[in-house]
């Protein structure tokens, strides 16, 4: 019998730790669950062997130690898959999540890349759950992390760096990062107090550029320079794009190439680690969520998830996603009409834009399975309104759209 479970956005993810894996054999298709269960909620589908399969393909690829971004999707249904792709370090932001990892993989690296934390989070992290490593971008951070750690062995201060512009979805450098001049002196004092220093940068969410990279790298490289300091690990970030209905990313092998490319002219020290922090990469394909038509007025439907729910990233945003009807009892027509989608909730700002394109026909007790949410969409679910309720299963379709990179290995179990 299938697996269903229930989760809300008010109760986190994290209180399944313990629940019964599926076996692959076991695990049903989409298509199947909805003639079995007709769900009148969201149903999340996960596909196990498409994470594993974008792990170890990005494992093999990238010529370092990979650190999933938990923020990304900390379910931990999604978090097994990663670690038996061979995901073995761990890119947390905050107490919670640094505890979520630590419960399910004891071995595991952690390493704490948020640029600003509390006191009391970075002294659990250091004495509680063994976390070593922490970036910064500011002096005040790093005299806030050496007075909670103390005069202890096995340090690692890593300064976030603002890197050159790029041609990417959202620019992350508006919160986070220091100049290079500032960088230069966070290198030298945390060299003076640390085991290990690094320097990290984000390129900005789904980076269209892979020579965005090598730029980045070679700034790196002079600030590292500048500093006089022997930086022992490289970060490059996440911005690991992934497709979406009207966009097909360079090759994961481009990014790959520009990456060793950089680093190998960079003149950084012969032992210097290259790190990077995936998130959307990882997951993305490896989700989707299946919603029920509740009305239809012309080209608009109205669904029971939206933009407080899994869509965050079809509202304003302007994310476009694939989109299929399911409807397990007639037979369907073509997707050639471009609809819109209301979400549940009051709020006449919980609608998205897409086009979705569904057949004609469309009718009230459709359902429609939405591809490519893997990446943030559980992670930024809220319980406005009272829609929080969703249900969860694990399946073994393949994802909606494919990846240039990993498509040739995620395949269905």
């Amino acid at each position: 019998m299938t697996e269903l479970r229930h989760r809300s956005a008010v109760s986190p993810l994290r209180r399944a730790v313990a629940g019964r894996a599926v076996r692959p054999a076991a695990r049903p298709l989409v298509d199947e669950v909805v003639r079995a269960h007709r769900p009148d909620e969201p149903l999340h589908c996960l596909r196990p062997t498409v994470l594993a399969a974008a792990a170890e393909a990005f494992v093999a690829a990238f010529p370092g130690d990979v650190l999933y971004a938990v923020k990304c999707n900390p379910e931990p249904a999604v978090l097994r898959a990663l670690w038996a792709g061979g995901v073995r370090h761990f890119d947390c932001a905050s107490p919670a999540e640094i505890r979520l990892v630590r419960q399910l993989f004891p071995d595991a690296s952690v390493h704490y890349m948020h640029p600003v934390k509390a006191r009391s989070a970075v002294r659990s992290a250091w004495r509680d759950h063994g976390v070593r490593d922490f970036s910064l971008d500011s002096a005040e951070e790093l005299e806030r992390i050496v007075a909670e750690v103390g005069d202890a062995q096995g340090l690692g201060l890593f300064v976030r760096l603002t890197p050159p512009k790029a041609e990417t979805m959202y620019d992350l450098s508006g919160k986070f990062g220091a100049t290079p001049e500032a960088a230069v002196g966070l290198l030298r004092r945390a060299r003076a107090v640390a085991d290990r220093v690094g320097i990290c940068f984000h390129v900005g969410s789904q980076c269209m550029e892979p020579a965005a990279y090598a730029r980045a790298i070679a700034l790196a490289a002079e600030v590292a320079a500048a500093a006089g300091v022997a930086i022992d690990v490289l970060d490059v970030g996440g911005g690991f794009p992934v497709s979406y209905p009207d966009v097909t990313p360079p090759a994961l092998a481009l990014y790959m190439r520009e990456i060793a490319g950089a680093f190998a002219a960079s003149g950084l020290p012969a032992g210097c680690r290259l790190w990077a922090e995936p998130g959307r990469a990882l997951v993305a394909p490896g989700v989707s969520v299946v919603v029920q038509v509740q009305h239809r007025r012309d080209d608009a439907l109205f669904i029971n998830d939206g933009v407080y729910g899994s869509l965050s990233d079809a509202g304003a945003p302007r994310f476009r996603f694939p989109a299929r009807l399911i409807r397990p009892d007639a037979a369907a027509g073509p997707p050639t009409t471009a609809f819109r989608l209301f979400g549940p909730t009051c709020d006449s700002a919980d609608r998205m834009d897409g086009p979705f394109l569904l057949p004609a026909d469309m009718r009230e007790g459709d359902w429609i399975e939405i591809g490519q949410l893997g990446a943030y969409g559980a992670a930024l679910r809220t319980a406005f309104n009272g829609f929080d309720q969703a249900r969860i299963v694990e399946v073994r379709d393949r994802p909606l759209i494919e990846t240039p990179g990993y498509g040739a290995i995620a395949v269905a179990a």
